[in-house]
């Protein structure tokens, strides 16, 4: 029980440092920035690379199409590799729902080395920039990269152009609002985001002077000039964790980066059971820790000591009468469900899920776990019928 109650306290010293020392991850405040209309409004080219996306490609694609949004713009849909349809489809969307002018590209498969999405995304940014299209300038002054699950409000490109001229920013990113209907993705969509925001919090980002850097790959509003100078996406074409290794590269050459929750961005993509889930967070959880058994052993121990040690101290203490190992453990979860409350509410869930974190963390502890052994296997990093070795394995 000694040994219980030291770890309680250092628990409990974790969560107060994490509540006020770790830029107040916790909160779901940080939206887009003021801004105001632009004196001319810049050109844009959105970039959406689709791989077997015709089961959400209708929720998605027409809202692209119907942007109100006064400069010009182009939709550039690269096709990567699908089976089911999704550059027949996406041309049929485009004739039902007439609006931005759309252009279908099939670069066939990723040479040796690329992503297949980063691949896509080479493709449509080299097509964006050619001039060839309804944009006659030599290549639109900014891109908007977004995932094909991703619904936007009719004014969302607006906003993200005003946001970007307006503060001078070089990359705008909006964590899109995630799908949160079925069981299991209420219990584990919120804390995703959660854990996301630990361990990159939206202020030290968006600070000018940071040196954090994360984007959220399915809403990124990026100046042409900056993937220019920071080679996107050939500097990062191996990377499975794409948009933070986008973030770094453009802060990396100088550019100044946003990252924040979105309003009316959202993914519409289905997570119906926990078997989907996982394998959405276990194909690039070891590859967050740069596939090092060290960082994957002091990760796992870590969570064990901030989510596990808080719940199994206060019943351990309440069972065995031992009043402070209860007390620091409890105090530990009250910190914990408390900072997780913000984002069930961004979330529109009941603040009932919030006890229940240490259940979700120890359900992130055995995907992260699964994915290193996967990667081991020679099946990590799986995603569509692809699997990604580490850079330099292969």
């Amino acid at each position: 029980m000694g040994y219980l109650l030291v770890a309680a306290c250092a628990s409990l010293a974790v969560w107060l440092w994490l509540t006020l020392g770790q830029g107040m991850f916790w909160r779901t405040d940080t939206r887009l920035p003021p801004r105001h209309a632009p004196a001319r409004w810049p050109s844009v080219a959105i970039v959406v690379p689709a791989r077997d996306e015709a089961e959400v490609l209708p929720l998605s694609l027409p809202s692209l199409l119907a942007q109100d949004y006064p400069g010009e713009a182009e939709i550039i849909l690269v096709d990567d590799g699908s089976t089911d349809g999704t550059a027949a489809l996406a041309r049929r969307l485009a004739d039902a729902h007439p609006g931005l002018p759309l252009t279908v590209l099939s670069p066939g498969e990723p040479d040796p080395g690329w992503t297949g999405k980063l691949w896509a995304l080479r493709h449509g940014i080299a097509h964006a920039r050619s001039g060839v299209g309804p944009n006659p300038n030599p290549g639109p002054d900014f891109l908007l990269l977004t995932d094909a699950d991703i619904a936007h409000e009719p004014d969302s490109l607006r906003e993200l152009v005003c946001a970007a001229t307006s503060a001078d920013l070089d990359l705008v990113s909006q964590m899109a609002r995630l799908r949160a209907v079925s069981g299991w993705e209420r219990l584990i969509v919120p804390a995703f985001v959660y854990f996301f925001a630990q361990l990159y919090p939206f202020r030290w980002i968006n600070h000018p002077a940071a040196r954090t850097a994360a984007a959220a790959g399915g809403c990124v509003l990026l100046r042409t000039g900056a993937a220019v100078r920071a080679g996107i996406p050939e500097s990062i074409r191996q990377a499975v964790i794409d948009d933070v290794s986008l973030a770094r590269a453009v802060q990396r050459t100088g550019g100044r980066i946003w990252l924040g929750l979105a309003e009316r961005v959202d993914s519409v993509r289905p997570y119906t059971s926990l078997a989907d889930l996982w394998r959405m967070v276990s194909r690039s959880a070891y590859a967050q820790l740069r596939h090092q058994p060290v960082l994957l052993t002091g990760t796992v121990a870590g969570l064990v000591l901030v989510y596990l040690v808080p719940p199994a101290a206060l019943l351990a203490g309440l069972a065995a009468g031992r009043p402070a190992v209860a007390w620091a453990g409890g105090l530990a979860w009250l910190l914990m469900a408390g900072t997780y409350l913000p984002m069930l509410r961004y979330y529109r869930q009941p603040a009932a899920l919030a006890p229940l974190l240490p259940l979700t963390a120890l359900l992130y502890l055995l995907m992260t776990v699964d994915s290193a052994v996967q990667h081991y296997r020679g099946r990590g990093a799986a995603w569509k019928g692809r699997t990604y070795a580490r850079p330099g394995d292969a």
